[in-house]
């Protein structure tokens, strides 16, 4: 395979577009930076390209997708590479070479997008599986020689890819999902944090597990030796197995699937921690409003939820929601305890999100400590140029007595 053989098609930047932005590292063109003629129209979603300015001095190689608002994306800043299986064995290796040093098991997100120098991939790797998340036009192109590098470079036998979510949407993408090598029996048990995680690769969300809070299971399970657990929006178990791990006496998994409740009471009997699990089936909100009346407290209670605020336009009724996250949460925490709040929305900043949770807690007639600040495991590095690429906040408090 060899995408980039022919002449590449050169697009052009507007005279008042911000190119030098670009060649500091920002890795995107907006629809109104380009020129868009009808020769740049015509071209196929994905397209790889020449990027020059406005004066055509050339900038790098880019992918072009003619009807997204971010219509370029960077590939490489050398005009004359060429994105081939080479080219994506080059980056995917790299990106190898850290999670090694980082992990002591092949348990990991192994691409992260822009930050790894791959537009709009995700792979995550699950032992001898890995999924493929190609969310951007030239990805999906491309997407059974990334299959090809990723088993050059890993060895994986298995590889699946999982077409879904918002973002391919906003790439003109239909939703799909198919398994490119190999074979997927069942959910994967992942070991992590001395817990053990079930990831259902074909009918999880995501890829099927979320190794972006790590770190921030890590720490909250310092304060689950002895205590009671709650988990809500739990997904697969992530907090509350790795509390129970770590000595919970109990915990409970609250969360709208049943299907991922599933997986937690699975990854729970696979570590046998599951005579102190207990999971809960139903809307987050109206639990936590059902546990107060129940006079139900918890030593540790942690909420993960969903991005309330996945876009600038969303971030006002995002922090209320996330506010109201902190006001319910906070009286089923036991004088004393504690409270991890998170928020996987890019558009919801640090501030903005700690401040929405300390007014929800104060709210919840609730005082407390902010002990700590977590963020995205180094597996999910973030580009300093693309704010984006910093999404996950995690606040930990200490309530007062």
């Amino acid at each position: 395979m060899n995408e980039t053989a022919a002449p590449l098609p050169t697009v052009r930047l507007k005279p008042k577009a911000d190119a030098r932005a670009l060649r500091h590292g920002f890795p995107w063109v907006y629809s109104d930076e380009l020129v868009t003629d009808r020769r740049t129209k015509a071209l196929a979603p994905g397209t790889i390209a020449r990027l020059e300015d406005s004066e055509r001095r050339p900038m790098g190689v880019v992918a072009v997708t003619p009807e997204s608002r971010i219509i370029c994306r960077m590939l490489d800043r050398d005009p004359e590479a060429v994105i081939d299986r080479a080219w994506l064995a080059a980056r995917i290796a790299r990106a190898q070479e850290l999670r090694a040093r980082l992990f002591d098991a092949p348990y990991y997100r192994l691409v992260h997008a822009e930050a790894d120098g791959l537009p709009g991939v995700v792979i995550d790797r699950f032992g001898d599986a890995a999924v493929i998340q190609p969310n951007a036009a030239w990805a999906d192109r491309l997407t059974d020689a990334l299959a090809e590098a990723l088993v050059e470079v890993t060895g994986c036998s298995t590889i699946v890819k999982n077409g879904s979510g918002r973002a391919r949407t906003h790439e003109g993408l239909p939703e799909e999902m198919s398994v490119l090598r190999g074979a997927v029996d069942g959910p994967i048990p992942v070991p992590m944090n001395g817990a053990t995680y079930m990831a259902d690769l074909l009918g999880g969300q995501k890829t099927g597990l979320f190794y972006d809070q790590r770190p921030n299971h890590a720490f909250a399970a310092r304060f689950a030796e002895g205590a009671r657990v709650l988990d809500m929006f739990s997904h697969v178990g992530g907090f509350g197995l790795a509390a129970l791990a770590a000595g919970a006496i109990s915990a409970t998994c609250v969360d709208g699937s049943a299907a991922a409740l599933e997986l937690a009471e699975a990854g729970a009997r696979a570590a046998g921690t599951d005579d102190r699990l207990t999971t809960r089936k139903g809307d987050a909100f109206a639990t936590m409003e059902a546990l107060a009346a129940e006079g139900a407290q918890f030593d540790l209670i942690i909420c993960d939820p969903p991005a309330f605020a996945p876009s600038r336009q969303s971030l006002e009724a995002g922090l209320r929601a996330y506010e109201r996250v902190a006001r319910l949460a906070a009286p089923l925490v036991a004088p004393g305890g504690y409270l991890v709040l998170c928020s996987c929305s890019h558009a919801a900043d640090l501030t903005k999100f700690r401040n929405a949770s300390a007014r929800g807690i104060g709210r919840g007639g609730r005082r407390g400590q902010l002990l700590h600040t977590g963020f995205a495991g180094p597996d999910h590095p973030m580009l300093p140029q693309l704010a984006e690429s910093g999404y996950l906040k995690a606040l930990v408090f200490r309530l007062a007595p």
